[in-house]
Order: structure tokens, then C-alpha cells, then sequence
């Protein structure tokens, strides 16, 4: 089975006074036994400061997204090398915010996981479709394509995550049907397993995005396919995120 992970994803919030959110997370997660691991992942001028409040606890600190490249002329990019280098052990890549402002493309996403796995780096990629795509009974074929080509041959089982997050759920406070959340999951899961084996697929975390907060996490956590959460503006209050991770030790 998956090791559970409960991620936070900062976006483009946080400064130096924001270590202390990172401070109590630290606190409250020393206590909390959960058969998953916690990440947080600030903007990149913090994640240095944020890996030294963390410490030797068992936060975890990962980036944001990360460049195909390993050095080169992009100007205002950050490349996996230079995360791992900073002491981040995880890096989402192919979140639809990047997607959709930076026009990342499935291939350029690959590249991006490719690139954090050479570095060490655990990549979270992400899928989803928009709300007129659901509305089209096109989920499933999207969330699939996506995962397929954004999925570098060097992802095996424990090494990347996957994460569900449905564009139309993110920071609206909407979420699917859980039995909607089950389906996708479960079709995800399928999907690993048909293309590198039921082993592989049972060892990929698949978390679930879109609005996870302490009041609905129980119940989207109980869900079969669901091994965690990435979770956007609840990740920026510790008392909130904890309540999630505290959730997951109940759970997962």
C-alpha cells in the first residue's frame, strides 16, 4: 500500500514572518501519529529558512515547480538541482495554475518530473480537467491523458505522486461527489497499474486537491484510492493543516 502524504502547497503566499506556521506545524505534527508524511511547499526565497525551522522533525519541505533544464538561460526559473541543493525533497510539477499562467504543456511537465527525479527530488504531478470538460463526461479521458503524458519513464511506484485536482475545485470551496473523487482515483490507480504493473500502481500515493479542508478531509480521506492531500489554502493556517494530518492518522 501507499504511504500516505499530507502536502501544502503555499502558491504564491508566505514570507519571512510565515515561519512560524512552519514552526507550529513542526509542534503539532511531533505528536501525531499518522501512517503518512507532511510537506509543506512555501514559495522558493523560503524554503532554505523553511528547511532549517524544520529541522530534524518529520516535515518534509518541497518546491513549487521546477524547470526541464538543469542550468541554462531561463531567466527566473529554478531548477530541481538548485531545490535539492537548498534542502527540498519533493517538487510539485503540472499544477493547472502553472498550466494555465505559464502554458506548461504535458510534455514540458515530464521533462519537470524527469528532471526532479535525476535531482532526488519526489515530483508531485499534478492532473485535472476543467468544469466544462466534466460537463462533457470527459474526466476520465483527460485526467488519464494528462497522466500518461506527463509521466517520465523513470516514475516507479514510491518515488512520485500523483495528485487529482479537479481546475473548477480549486480555491472555490466546490468538491466533486466523493463517489466522483473514488471514480477518478480509482481510474488513476488502473491507469499506473495497466502501464507498470498492480505493485507499482498499489506504491504510487494518489492525494486528492480541490478545497480539502478539516471540515470534508475525513471524508475524502476514507476514500479507497485516496492516500493523502495536496492542499492549497488550508496548508497556510498550521491549526487548519494540522487538523488534516491529524485527520489522515485517523484514517489512513
Amino acid at each position: 500500500m501507499a504511504r500516505g502524504l499530507i502536502a501544502g502547497n503555499w502558491k504564491m503566499n508566505g514570507v519571512a514572518a510565515s515561519l512560524t506556521e512552519i514552526e507550529a506545524v513542526v509542534l503539532g505534527a511531533a505528536s501525531v501519529d499518522a501512517n503518512a508524511d507532511i510537506l509543506i511547499c512555501p514559495p522558493s526565497t523560503l524554503i532554505a529558512s523553511a528547511v532549517a525551522t524544520a529541522g530534524g522533525s518529520k516535515l518534509a519541505i518541497g518546491g513549487q515547480t521546477c524547470h526541464f533544464n538543469s542550468t541554462g538561460a531561463h531567466t527566473g526559473d529554478i531548477s530541481a538541482d538548485m531545490l535539492k541543493e537548498n534542502g527540498a525533497s519533493y517538487v510539485i510539477v503540472g499544477h493547472s495554475e502553472r498550466r494555465a499562467d505559464h502554458g506548461e504543456s504535458s510534455e514540458m511537465v515530464k521533462g519537470q518530473a524527469a528532471a526532479a527525479l535525476e535531482a532526488g527530488l519526489t515530483p508531485i504531478i499534478c492532473i485535472g480537467e476543467s468544469r466544462e470538460e466534466r460537463e462533457a463526461g470527459k474526466t476520465e479521458e483527460i485526467i488519464l491523458g494528462q497522466l500518461e503524458a506527463s509521466t517520465p519513464d523513470t516514475a516507479s511506484g514510491a518515488n512520485y505522486a500523483v495528485a487529482y485536482e479537479p481546475i473548477w475545485a480549486i480555491g472555490t470551496g466546490l468538491i466533486p461527489e466523493m463517489s466522483d473523487i473514488q471514480a477518478a482515483h480509482s481510474a488513476i490507480r488502473n491507469n499506473i497499474a495497466g502501464r507498470s504493473g498492480a505493485d507499482a500502481a498499489a506504491k504510487t500515493p494518489l492525494l486528492y486537491g480541490g478545497s480539502m479542508k478539516p471540515g470534508n478531509a475525513a471524508d475524502i480521506l476514507a476514500l479507497t484510492d485516496v492516500d493523502g492531500g495536496l492542499i492549497g489554502g488550508a496548508s497556510l493556517k498550521a491549526s487548519d493543516f494540522l487538523a488534516i494530518y491529524e485527520i489522515a492518522g485517523q484514517t489512513l
